[in-house]
C-alpha cells in the first residue's frame, strides 16, 4: 500500500488540488454575483495588550485567483509525475511544490502585512531551493541572483510593517481609503509597496533574475511564470490599488513597465534558448499588467493575469515536452519540423503561442486587445503609447520566429532518435490547459465583465492591433528566413555590439551581478594580496614562525660550545657592565 501511494503521490496531490479548484471557483462565482466580502479573524492569543490573530479575506478576486492557482498546480503536479520519473528526489520535489503553492495561497487570502510577509518570503525561499534543484554552478548562481533580488522586496515589506505601527494595526484593508490622501507617511508606504511589487514581478532594474530562474525544472518554470511567484507582485499592487490615485506613483510605474515591455520584447527576438524566450515573453506580459494597473485598469489587469496564466503554463509544458524529446537540448536552432513528429504537442504549443500574440477569439485576445483599446481611449503620453504598441508588435514577431524555428523546415538535431513521443500523462495535463487557452478567456470575460464596456475609437486606431499582428507575423517569418543574412548584415554594418546589447537585456544580468559584486570582490582580493599575504603575513604567523626558528637555532648553536666559552662570555659581559658603571 505504501509503495502504491509513493508511486501515485503526484496523482493524489493533483486530485486534491483539482477538487479545491472547483470549490474555490464555485465560491468565487457566489461572492461575485452577490457582491460579498468575508473578513475572518481568529484570535490565537490574547495577553494584556498583545492580540495575535490569523486574518483571512475572501472576496471574488481572491477566490478566482485561488481557483486558478490550484487548477494550474493540479495539472503541473500530474505533469511532474512523468517529467520527474527518473529523479531520485521526487518526494522532495513534491514537498517543495506543496510548500510553494501553500505560500502563494497564504499571500492571496491575507489582508494582514505579517501573513503577507510569511507567504511572500515563503515564495522567495522555496523558489531558491527549486532553482538550485539541479545542483551545479549555473543553478547555484541563478538561485543566488533570484533570492537576493527578491530580498529587496522582503525588506520593503518589513519597513511597511514598521510604518504601519502608527496606524494601530497591520490589517491594511482597514486603512485602504486613507491611502488616497497624499500624506508623507502614505507616500513612503506607497513607494515601499511599489518597489516590493517591482522586485517580485521583475520590472526594470530587477529584471535579470527572471530569465536566470530558468535553471529550475520545467514544471517549476510553468508554475512560477504563470500564476505564482512573478504574479505575486502584480497581485500585491492590485490589492493596494488606491495608491495609484496619487499621480506620481502611476506615472513612474507606467514608464518603468513600458521600458520593461520594450526591453524584453526586443531581447526575445535575438534569443535562441527556448525557455529564455518564453521567460522574456512572461516579462513582457508582466510589463503590460503593471502598465494597465498604473493607469487604473485594475479589473482588466486582473483579467489579463488570469488569462495569461492559462496559456503561459501550457507554453512551458509544451517546451518541457520538446526539451525531453530533443534529448535535453534547448537551442531552437537545432529544432525544426516538429509538427510532423509531435502533432498534438505542436497543436498545444501553437494555440498557446497564438494566444500570447492576441490572435482573435483565443484567451489572450479577450484581455490583451481590451487593455490596448482602453489605453488608446485614455489620456496617455506618446512615449508610453509607443512602448505599449511596439512591445505588442515585438511579442508577435518573436512568437512567429519561434513558430518558424520549431515547426517549419527539417529536423536539425539527429537523423534518428529513439525517444518515444507518446507520453499520455503529460498530454492529459496539457489538454486541460489547452481547453483553458481556447475557452478560458471568453469564460472569464463573461464572468468578470457581465456588462460590456463602451469603447469608441476611430477606424484606424480600432484596427491598429490587427495591423500590428500582421506586421509582427511578417517580421517573425522574415527574421527566420533571412537569419544568416541578418547576421552578416549586423557584422557588415558594425552593429554587432548593438545586437549583443539588445539580446542581453541591455546588459542587465551583468549589471546585476558583476557590476555590483566587482567592487567587493576587488577589495577582498587586494586585502588578501597586500595585507593577508603581505605585511600581515610577516608580522603575523609566518613572521613569528621565522623568529622562533632563528632563536631555536641560536640556542642550539650556544649549546654546541663548551663551558669555557660560556665562562668567557660571562666574564666579558661582567667586565663590560663594570666598565659602563665606572664611566657613568
Amino acid at each position: 500500500m505504501i509503495n502504491y501511494l509513493n508511486k501515485k503521490k503526484f496523482f493524489i496531490f493533483s486530485f486534491f488540488l483539482g477538487l479545491m479548484s472547483l470549490i474555490f471557483f464555485f465560491f468565487g462565482i457566489i461572492l461575485f454575483n452577490f457582491e460579498l466580502v468575508y473578513f475572518l479573524e481568529w484570535d490565537m492569543l490574547m495577553l494584556n495588550s498583545v492580540n495575535i490573530q490569523i486574518v483571512i479575506l475572501f472576496d471574488w478576486m481572491s477566490m478566482f485567483f485561488l481557483s486558478l492557482v490550484t487548477f494550474i498546480s493540479c495539472l503541473i503536479s500530474n505533469y511532474s509525475n512523468s517529467y520527474m520519473l527518473g529523479d531520485n528526489n521526487s518526494k522532495l520535489f513534491m514537498f517543495l511544490i506543496i510548500m510553494f503553492v501553500f505560500s502563494m495561497m497564504l499571500m492571496i487570502v491575507s489582508p494582514n502585512m505579517i501573513s503577507i510577509l510569511l507567504g511572500w518570503d515563503g515564495l522567495g525561499l522555496v523558489s531558491y531551493i527549486l532553482v538550485i534543484y539541479y545542483q551545479n554552478v549555473k543553478s547555484y548562481n541563478a538561485g543566488m541572483l533570484t533570492v537576493l533580488s527578491n530580498r529587496i522586496g522582503d525588506i520593503m515589506i518589513l519597513i511597511c510593517i514598521g510604518w504601519l505601527f502608527s496606524f494601530g494595526s497591520w490589517n491594511y484593508y482597514f486603512y485602504i481609503n486613507m491611502i488616497t490622501t497624499d500624506d508623507y507617511l502614505i507616500s513612503l508606504i506607497g513607494w515601499f509597496i511599489i518597489i516590493a511589487g517591482m522586485t517580485k514581478s521583475a520590472q526594470i532594474p530587477f529584471s535579470s533574475w527572471l530569465p536566470a530562474a530558468m535553471a529550475a525544472p520545467t514544471p517549476v518554470s510553468a508554475l512560477v511564470h504563470s500564476s505564482t511567484l512573478v504574479t505575486a507582485g502584480v497581485y500585491l499592487l492590485i490589492r493596494f490599488f488606491p495608491l495609484f490615485n496619487i499621480s506620481k506613483f502611476s506615472m513612474i510605474l507606467l514608464f518603468i513597465s513600458g521600458l520593461t515591455m520594450f526591453m524584453s520584447g526586443l531581447g526575445a527576438n535575438f534569443e535562441f534558448d527556448l525557455k529564455k524566450i518564453i521567460a522574456l515573453s512572461t516579462l513582457s506580459q508582466l510589463g503590460l499588467m503593471m502598465g494597465s494597473l498604473s493607469m487604473g485598469l485594475t479589473n482588466f489587469c486582473f483579467f489579463h493575469l488570469l488569462s495569461h496564466a492559462l496559456f503561459k503554463a501550457l507554453l512551458f509544458m509544451c517546451a518541457g515536452y520538446l526539451i525531453h524529446y530533443m534529448n535535453n537540448c534547448q537551442d531552437i536552432r537545432y529544432m525544426g519540423g516538429l509538427s510532423k513528429q509531435l502533432p498534438f504537442v505542436s497543436l498545444c504549443f501553437n494555440v498557446s503561442n497564438l494566444s500570447l500574440c492576441g490572435i482573435p477569439f483565443l484567451s489572450g485576445f479577450y484581455s490583451k486587445d481590451l487593455i490596448l483599446e482602453l489605453i488608446s481611449m485614455s489620456e496617455i503620453n506618446l512615449i508610453s503609447y509607443f512602448f505599449f504598441f511596439a512591445s505588442t508588435g515585438f511579442t508577435i514577431s518573436y512568437s512567429f520566429r519561434l513558430f518558424s524555428f520549431l515547426m517549419l523546415g527539417n529536423f536539425n538535431l539527429f537523423s534518428f532518435h529513439c525517444i518515444e513521443d507518446k507520453d499520455y500523462i503529460m498530454m492529459k495535463s496539457m489538454f486541460g490547459l489547452f481547453l483553458g487557452s481556447l475557452f478560458g478567456g471568453s469564460m472569464l470575460m463573461w464572468l468578470i465583465f457581465p456588462f460590456s464596456k463602451m469603447i469608441l475609437l476611430p477606424l484606424l486606431m480600432k484596427f491598429m492591433v490587427l495591423f500590428l499582428i500582421l506586421i509582427g507575423i511578417f517580421l517573425g517569418i522574415v527574421i527566420y528566413e533571412f537569419m544568416f543574412w541578418f547576421k552578416n548584415f549586423f557584422k557588415l554594418m558594425y552593429m554587432y555590439n548593438m545586437k549583443v546589447f539588445l539580446g542581453s537585456m541591455w546588459f542587465m544580468p551583468i549589471i546585476s551581478t558583476y557590476l555590483i559584486s566587482y567592487m567587493f570582490l576587488n577589495v577582498g582580493y587586494n586585502y588578501m594580496k597586500y595585507i593577508d599575504y603581505g605585511w600581515l603575513e610577516k608580522l603575523g604567523g609566518q613572521g613569528l614562525k621565522e623568529m622562533f626558528i632563528y632563536m631555536t637555532k641560536f640556542n642550539q648553536d650556544l649549546k654546541g660550545f663548551n663551558y669555557k666559552i660560556y665562562l668567557f662570555i660571562f666574564i666579558y659581559i661582567y667586565m663590560f657592565v663594570y666598565l659602563f658603571w665606572l664611566i657613568m
